[in-house]
């Protein structure tokens, strides 16, 4: 209902994607503080917020396919997000949505900084079909034999890390040394801090929240901002942490690609990704 705060659990995830609702089709909020990297905000996070937006305003709680072009930075700012219901059946419902940087809560106007566009639905009562395996998890280095991201140097500029207890698999973190492995790829496990459940909405940051896989390439360590994210949510996480494994093939024109794959606990692939972002310059 108008007016009605939208949040959904009390961990530090839920809090930051809060928002209050306008209208049917509007929302004020704000981009909250300890999310970003070198002080704009995490792409996956800020794909999450319109991802919270977009289920209100569809009824469907799961981001089966969504898409977000990132038009513009996103430091902590107050917000707007204005859902478009495009059409409504009876598995899937499609809307778009844009972010908007406003002055103060509850502002008009203002910059958008993010455009999406998602296919909603509801993977605990979607009725699916058989499955059929062609491929299986990559290879990654068991959870208590990966170093965490957080308290590292990393923190010194992607702050993320600080809400995050995603942690990296050693073949990967030789970046860190100054010594990339030469291959484009990063794996790990990704968590909260606080232990939050991963869901649906998780995923999405869960795309976006490791180190990229061009930092084991001869690139320079420094922020690589996404032009493009598309996330597709194959299945809902059986509880624990997700093994994530990123890839980057081709870095040209000054851009480069990053593929993933996310898989829970019980072996089962609960997420695909692929985003154009900008190379990284020293």
């Amino acid at each position: 209902m108008v007016g009605d705060v939208v949040i959904h659990g009390d961990y530090e995830f839920d809090r930051a994607l809060a928002m209050e609702r306008r209208s049917d089709f509007t929302f004020d909020g704000a981009v909250a503080p300890g999310w970003d990297i070198l002080g704009n905000a995490n792409g996956g996070y800020l794909m999450a917020v319109a991802a919270r937006a977009m289920s209100e305003v569809t009824g469907r709680p799961d981001c089966f396919t969504v898409t977000a072009h990132y038009l513009a930075p996103a430091p902590v700012s107050a917000t707007r997000v204005e859902v478009r219901p495009v059409r409504a059946g009876r598995r899937f419902a499609t809307a778009t949505s844009s972010l908007f940087l406003v002055d103060e809560p509850g502002g008009t106007g203002g910059r958008e900084c993010l455009r999406v566009i998602a296919t909603m639905g509801d993977l605990s009562s979607d009725p699916g079909g058989p499955t059929t395996m062609v491929g299986s998890r990559p290879d990654i280095t068991p959870w208590d034999e990966c170093p965490t991201i957080s308290n590292t140097t990393i923190n010194e500029f992607a702050f993320i890390h600080g809400r995050l207890g995603t942690r990296i698999d050693p073949r990967d973190a030789v970046f860190r040394t100054g010594a990339p492995s030469g291959e484009g790829v990063m794996r790990g496990w990704f968590a909260f801090r606080d232990d939050r459940p991963i869901d649906s909405l998780a995923l999405l940051l869960a795309c976006d929240a490791f180190p990229p896989a061009a930092f084991n390439l001869d690139l320079p360590t420094n922020w690589v901002p996404t032009v493009e994210l598309t996330v597709h949510v194959r299945a809902i996480p059986a509880p624990g942490p997700v093994a994530c494994f990123f890839r980057t093939r081709f870095v040209q024109n000054g851009l480069l690609e990053a593929d993933g794959e996310v898989w829970d606990a019980a072996g089962t692939l609960v997420a695909q990704s692929r985003q154009l972002a900008l190379a990284p310059r020293a």
